[in-house]
């Protein structure tokens, strides 16, 4: 039967797709799980779970309405921007469009800015090697590299750190940019190959990547030092290569001075 912590569940799915990753019957789980939020919504059951909301200080100027790839909010007269829950995949786009800061998702389980923000600072803090920061997107790649990665205990001195922040569109400009006042001589963005992107993050992540090196250069750090690159799903050979790459350009640009 239907209840608060069944759709406590459900409501809090990333749509990641390793469930359906992993189905050897090739299942489109997600599919289902989109179906069953619509019916514990008509139950009354209610999320946010990862579903976005919009706080009290929305300007409703509604850029995070044509902003969402989902159609998962709309303007209702009297209520404001309203988010269908059903709908809204938790990409997190919302909240990097959003001038006023008053699109949240409750619960990031680890992937909102102030906690990949407190990583980062951690890490660089604490190996003696640390030299990159790494954002990896959810939904192409991370899943498979997750699975051969070594425990912390074991690489004490390993040179970067990879965090998963979703999608990249969800990246923001503060983010980007807080791993540099941590001491690191880098930051690499890994998002989906174009037009394999559900979220069509990647190419956000292209326009402020972009947009970031131009403003790394105007205050004279090499822009070689925040690169951008696209990862086809699943593979998690071009990932590491991609990052022993960059980890070796660092090493031979040294630290920022």
């Amino acid at each position: 039967d239907p209840s608060e912590s069944a759709a406590h569940k459900m409501f809090s799915c990333f749509y990641c797709k390793r469930c359906e990753a992993a189905c050897s019957s090739g299942v489109k789980l997600t599919e289902v799980f989109t179906d069953a939020k619509k019916d514990l919504l008509e139950l009354g059951f209610n999320g946010p779970g990862t579903t976005s909301t919009t706080q009290m200080n929305c300007a409703r100027c509604l850029i995070c309405v044509g902003a969402c790839p989902h159609e998962a909010r709309f303007y209702h007269e009297g209520r404001g921007v309203v988010v269908d829950p059903a709908k809204c995949k938790g990409c997190g786009i919302c909240i990097e469009v959003c001038p006023a800061g008053a699109a949240k998702i409750q619960n990031s389980f680890g992937t909102g800015r102030k906690e990949l923000m407190d990583r980062a600072s951690i890490f660089m803090a604490t190996h003696k090697s640390a030299k990159a920061i790494v954002f990896a997107c959810n939904w192409s790649y991370y899943p498979d590299l997750q699975a051969s990665t070594l425990p912390d205990t074991e690489t004490r001195d390993k040179s970067y750190e990879i965090l998963v922040n979703l999608c990249g569109g969800r990246l923001e400009r503060q983010l980007l940019m807080a791993p540099f006042l941590y001491n690191a001589w880098g930051v690499m963005v890994a998002v989906c190959p174009d037009d394999k992107c559900e979220h069509n993050g990647n190419l956000r992540a292209k326009e402020l990547v972009e947009d970031l090196r131009h403003t790394l250069k105007s205050i004279r750090i090499d822009p070689e030092r925040l690169r951008l690159v696209q990862i086809p799903a699943g593979d998690k050979g071009k990932f590491q290569a991609e990052i022993d790459t960059f980890v070796d350009r660092l090493n031979t640009l040294g630290p920022i001075r």
